[in-house]
């Protein structure tokens, strides 16, 4: 009835009054349920945000990344996989960039992103510290963004990482003033001076790091105190060695993660701590832990196949359509490759991250409108059921293991100023003899403000690796030792550097624009720049070495096609990147090629006044540098030899304390210290200097050439000092009186043979180093008790002594007695007859 004349349901009638509904308001509260039961189920995102709310439980997570083609694909793939593990609440990208960056930035579109003003370079110091973006974005977010006050909790986590089930803070146990994160093992400072200094609170110091879920309100207490703390162990540089902060390279990169740990111990927060809850690739899991973090921080591998994330630091990836990186193995080719069922979870792991990270990939660049990809076996299996069912979301089942598993962490190296990159490398081996040389130049290379990090390239053999304790001295690059020849058996130890430095070009992705080559026996004052030296393609800097006339004679006219380009170069090296590639494997071949020409070892012919092929590490760098045609520029004014007679106005940035020199009665040879162990001696050192107070003034050129002997030796001294100080060497003075006086002695035996006519060049076929002074200064506890022993043993002998000496006494005088009275008897008995 209420439908006749054809009047809608609920319309307008003519007059312009609203016509009551016909429906009965029991039947409309009844349909308006049903539809809002309807909408509930069809939207269970509604409901659950709604729920939210109502519990305190709206949850956001954040990352933070910077300008880059190496940030973009990390984000494309954590943001891929946040969304696949079903991650609830928003998601925001902290994007930190200069304002020079913006405006050639490609990839703003990629994720929900807030752009953060870039503290890279920080505005009041101007120190290179990346790092601090993500204190600084998170203190940016909380400050300026209207998100910050419409949550509840907070999970925080880095760009390079796959998530594989939803992070929700409850669940893992967070609570308001308890927050939960990953275990970081390796940050020791927690456990030393660094937490004493830096916080009130050092019992409150939890190693934590990787994942971070909290509530709000704890963010907003911390924050602050993060971005703080984290400046101030940036600028600790007395405190940044590995031995206190864990920190391979000793560099203080990993200052924001002991920024978060001491600013949450200022505050008071005390940490949920779980070690499974991320793994990082290459790793093996614990048996039925299930992590719901792949963090692919270090490099790791498959077999045959690997991944580095430093490989792909320019990568353009993301803009690049359908480009993927290199596919992992499929998964019944990692079935056949291990038995163990842990290390095979391992492997799966590793795989799924990477097929994650290029399934997002292959997502993003259909967004962006690339054209559909050529099939291929790997892309039908990146859209296949199987992949789909070994990628579901994992769920977090509670577990709570303790762990003490460290970490390393790997220092990315990151500029972004007018200047080049610079990388600095120095050439070892495995003993004593170079570790206190090692000790030396690392601790001037932090005072001298080199831009970019630096590496030392330790040839070792693996007998001699087993042994070797120097590992944490210098950032590492390990190199098979070529000492011993592996086709000729000839013993000769220098050709370690140019095959050295072919092995670190051959397995380490850099993006260093050029390359300083130092020797370990040098002391650095300074930065040492090409852009300062003039440094370009094609033309090296170096230092002169003018003792090698082979440039001019009949040697470089066998050994190189092209002996007029040949320089009298080496010590210091500064080298454009691209010639270094070109040049690294005929360095080596020349170096080998001289060596084996006898013939023309003559000091008439080489310069080497030993006349032993010493020196044709140096003749295969010059005579390969000429066959490339590179031209060096030679500066005098970079290196100077201590003890030699410095160029007026000189700014000398390095010594080279490869000769014997001295200042009045005091001199230093490093070939006195070659069997001296210093590094691994409480407390052992180097005889000091004369005080430069002393030194006479007998004329300026002779007093300058003192001073800078005196800056090296004492250098060398304050870099020994540093280094006891830092492995906390007990402070007693029997040890530093025994070790220094058998260290001595060993020097001045050295110097005595030498002296004698006995010194052998080092190049002396199979000689190797002799066993290290810590084989013959005993430790502590077992000198004193030897000490005790041969006292007891010299009392017992002297004691035993005096008793056989009385005992002869005894034993003559009685048989004297006995004698006389004989005699006595015998001339009475006379007398009576």
């Amino acid at each position: 009835m209420g439908e006749s004349g054809g009047q809608p349901k609920g319309g307008i009638r003519p007059g312009g009054e609203r016509a009551r509904s016909a429906t009965p308001p029991s039947m409309a509260v009844a349909i308006a349920g049903a539809v809002a039961a309807a909408l509930l189920l069809l939207c269970p995102a509604w409901a659950s945000a709604a729920a939210a709310v109502g519990e305190g439980r709206r949850l956001h997570t954040l990352f933070s990344v910077e300008c880059g083609d190496y940030f973009d694909w990390q984000a494309v793939g954590l943001l891929h996989s946040l969304r696949k593990a079903g991650q609830p609440g928003g998601v925001t990208r902290l994007l930190s960039c200069a304002e020079d960056q913006l405006p050639s930035y490609r990839g703003l579109r990629i994720g929900h992103t807030l752009q953060v003003p870039s503290y890279s370079r920080h505005p009041r110091t101007g120190d290179w510290y990346p790092a601090i973006n993500k204190p600084a974005g998170v203190v940016h977010w909380l400050k300026n963004s209207p998100e910050a006050d419409n949550v509840d909790w907070v999970v925080i986590l880095d760009a390079d990482q796959i998530v594989r089930g939803p992070i929700i803070p409850w669940e893992l146990g967070a609570e308001k003033g308890k927050p939960f994160a990953a275990y970081y093992g390796y940050l020791k400072g927690c456990d030393n001076i660094l937490a004493q200094l830096h916080t009130a609170h050092p019992e409150f110091f939890d190693k934590v790091g990787g994942i971070l879920a909290m509530h709000i309100d704890d963010l907003r207490a911390l924050a602050r105190l993060w971005l703080s703390k984290t400046e101030e162990v940036r600028q600790d540089k007395s405190h940044w060695s590995t031995n206190i902060t864990g920190d391979i390279y000793g560099t203080g990169w990993i200052s924001e993660m002991y920024g978060y740990a001491i600013g949450a111990a200022e505050v008071g927060l005390r940490h949920k701590i779980n070690d499974d809850i991320m793994i990082y690739l290459g790793y093996i899991p614990r048996p039925g832990i299930e992590p719901l973090i792949l963090h692919y921080g270090l490099p790791f591998k498959v077999g045959n196949w690997s991944f580095s994330k430093l490989e792909h630091h320019e990568d353009v990836i993301v803009y690049d359509c359908n480009r993927l990186f290199p596919p992992p193995p499929f998964p019944r080719e990692v079935e056949m490759m291990e038995s163990d069922p842990n290390v095979k979870r391992g492997l799966f792991l590793s795989i799924e991250c990477i097929n994650t990270l290029n399934e997002g990939l292959l997502l993003h660049h259909a967004s962006v409108g690339c054209p559909k990809a050529q099939w291929s076996k790997y892309l039908s299996f990146l859209k296949s059921r199987r992949f789909s069912e070994l990628t579901m979301p994992k769920y977090w089942k509670g577990q709570k293991v303790d762990s003490t598993i460290t970490a390393q962490h790997v220092a990315l190296s990151k500029t972004n100023s007018e200047y080049p990159k610079i990388h600095t490398l120095f050439s070892t081996e495995c003993s004593s003899y170079f570790d206190w040389q090692t000790v030396g130049l690392m601790h001037s290379f932090r005072l001298s403000g080199q831009p970019g990090n630096i590496m030392r390239l330790l040839s070792c053999t693996d007998e001699d690796l087993k042994n070797y304790k120097g590992h944490d001295l210098a950032p590492t690059h390990y190199v098979p030792s070529m000492s011993q020849h592996p086709l000729t058996g000839d013993w000769y130890p220098a050709i370690n550097k140019p095959a050295a430095v072919l092995h670190w070009l051959s397995h380490v992705q850099t993006d260093a624009e050029f390359i300083v080559i130092l020797d370990a026996d040098m002391i650095m004052r300074g930065p040492i720049t090409p852009w300062e030296y003039g440094a370009k393609l094609g033309h090296p800097v170096s230092t002169p070495y003018e003792y090698l006339i082979g440039c001019d004679n009949i040697l470089a006219k066998i050994h190189t096609r092209n002996p007029s380009a040949c320089d009298k170069v080496g010590g210091v090296i500064i080298i454009h990147i691209d010639d270094l590639r070109r040049f690294a494997i005929l360095w080596l071949h020349k170096s080998e090629e001289v060596r084996a020409d006898k013939a023309h070892y003559a000091t008439n012919i080489t310069g080497d006044i030993y006349a032993s092929g010493w020196i044709s590490e140096m003749y295969g760098y010059s005579f390969a540098a000429a066959e490339i045609n590179l031209r060096h520029i030679i500066r005098r004014d970079i290196m100077i030899y201590p003890g030699y007679v410095p160029l007026p106005g000189a700014k000398y940035k390095v010594f080279h304390y490869g000769l014997r020199f001295g200042v009045g009665n005091w001199s230093f040879d490093k070939a006195d210290w070659k069997n001296a162990d210093v590094v691994n001696t409480s407390w052992a050192k180097f005889p000091e200097p004369p005080d430069p107070a002393t030194i006479m003034q007998e004329g300026l050129d002779a007093r300058e050439r003192d001073l800078l002997s005196i800056e090296c030796a004492r250098a060398l001294n304050k870099a020994l000092y540093l280094h006891h100080k830092r492995r906390n060497c007990p402070r007693l003075d029997s040890i530093h009186s025994t070790s220094s006086n058998k260290i001595e002695r060993l020097a001045h035996e050295s110097s005595r043979n030498r002296n004698r006519g006995k010194f052998v060049p080092l190049d002396v076929a199979r000689e190797k180093t002799v066993e290290s002074a810590a084989a013959t200064i005993s430790p502590v506890h077992r000198s004193r008790r030897l000490a005790r022993s041969s006292r007891m043993w010299i009392i017992a002998v002297w004691a035993v002594s005096i008793v056989v000496f009385l005992l002869v006494i005894s034993m003559f005088f009685t048989d004297r007695r006995r004698s006389v009275s004989r005699s006595r008897v015998s001339r009475s008995l006379k007398a009576h007859v």
